[in-house]
């Protein structure tokens, strides 16, 4: 088991993840219609990320089994983000997602941020509570700039 800083050479891994999870993982929590438009643009990794250095991969026995991670907010430097949190289908609930968030709101304190924001889906909004992140409001992620998709903004304090 090791959680280490995402690199650009994981991305085909990472895609396959979001592929296999984000599907069933969503199913429940929005309309069908939605999800055949919003899936092809959330489950790709994306590049920016993987290259930040603050984006991190789970690894067991050579596979890629969890991703997420953080980056700093464009116009507020205290400000960050949680970004693109997977856990592959086979590994839920072994805790991943959970050490993926605690290492990325370690490191963004370390970083001198105070206070962390997160759009999280419909149906990861428990498991952003029970990290301390709390409802700010209900809003529209715009994917690709114009797919709305229902989504939870969210606020912890580092």
């Amino acid at each position: 088991m090791n959680l280490r800083i995402a690199k650009l050479t994981d991305r085909a891994a990472l895609d396959a993840v979001f592929q296999r999870s984000y599907p069933s993982a969503l199913a429940s929590a929005y309309d069908a219609d939605l999800l055949k438009v919003a899936l092809p643009l959330m489950t790709k990794a994306q590049p920016a990320l993987l290259t930040s250095g603050t984006y991190y991969v789970w690894e067991e026995a050579g596979a890629l089994l969890g991703a997420g991670g953080w980056t700093i907010d464009r116009s507020d430097l205290k400000k960050g983000h949680i970004r693109h949190v997977v856990t592959d289908l086979s590994a839920l609930k072994q805790g991943i997602a959970r050490r993926v968030i605690e290492r990325s709101l370690c490191e963004a304190r370390v970083a001198g941020l105070v206070r962390m924001e997160c759009w999280s889906t419909r149906n990861a909004e428990g498991f952003y509570k029970r990290m301390g992140v709390e409802r700010v409001e209900q809003f529209d992620v715009l994917l690709d700039g114009h797919v709305p998709f229902p989504s939870i903004r969210m606020m912890c304090i580092l």
